[in-house]
């Protein structure tokens, strides 16, 4: 008996997070269809069911992160801040500096996406194109978004490659200036 639309689904979405986790820990290179179909309770024979190939897995990997069933800290809107604010706490929290599975894609390694295809190019720039969105909508000025952007990642993705003393104070420096920038434009 075939298996249902919505079972083929959950069985993609399985394939997803797992390879979402083990491409934003390990990078593109390190990471088989072996690895995130055995992660996902599934074996390599169902992968060519749900993607042409490992490079069309890590760019809709990558757009996941964009979905609403992989919720990220800041759209907690419990809290009396202004989105970007929000996204700028998260971004810059130790738990999402300490966490390589769940961070944001745009993390993960920047030659991964260098070497990448069109595909996985333009997945990057759809995470991209949303944090700046983001910031965008709470800065009013698309210089400023992109500049936090920029240094939201840079700063992260700096701190994340060095050890000790100097990847707190990385990561340190980024956040108050990104909080800077920030206060520089009220509500």
């Amino acid at each position: 008996m075939p298996y249902t639309a919505e079972h083929k689904e959950a069985t993609r979405r399985r394939i997803l997070e797992s390879a979402r986790r083990l491409f934003n820990d390990r990078g593109f290179a390190q990471v088989s269809i072996d690895e995130v179909m055995d992660q996902a309770g599934l074996t390599r024979g169902g992968f060519y069911r749900h993607f042409r190939d490992k490079a069309q897995l890590y760019a809709e990997a990558v757009r996941w992160f964009l979905c609403p069933e992989a919720p990220k800290p800041w759209q907690d809107c419990s809290r009396r801040k202004r989105q970007a604010e929000r996204v700028v706490d998260a971004y810059f929290s130790r738990d999402h500096f300490s966490d390589r599975e769940s961070c944001c894609p745009l993390l993960t390694t920047p030659a991964d996406i260098l070497d990448g295809d069109a595909e996985v190019r333009s997945a990057y720039g759809a995470v991209l194109k949303r944090l700046v969105a983001i910031f965008e909508a709470d800065l009013g000025d698309r210089d400023e978004a992109l500049a936090l952007a920029a240094l939201c990642i840079g700063g992260m993705v700096l701190a994340r490659n060095v050890e000790g003393p100097l990847a707190q104070a990385m990561r340190g420096a980024a956040y108050r200036r990104a909080q800077n920038m920030l206060k520089a434009r009220p509500c």
